[in-house]
């Protein structure tokens, strides 16, 4: 899995970027929760959700 462009998450509207913000929050806890009960398998993915939900949050932020 590619880390996303920043690009594509400007293109998103306000209510889609909404839901991605915690779609990707909610993503973010669960694999703290299978981090902590030892069923975590690709622990790349902790980078990959957290790269993606600081976009997110970079681009909620420019557009305020």
């Amino acid at each position: 899995m590619a880390l996303p462009k920043i690009e594509d998450v400007r293109n998103l509207s306000d209510a889609d970027l909404a839901e991605k913000i915690a779609e990707a929050k909610r993503e973010l806890f669960d694999l703290r929760f299978q981090r902590a009960t030892r069923q975590l398998e690709k622990p790349h993915l902790f980078k990959h959700t957290k790269h993606r939900l600081a976009q997110l949050l970079t681009v909620e932020r420019e557009r305020q």
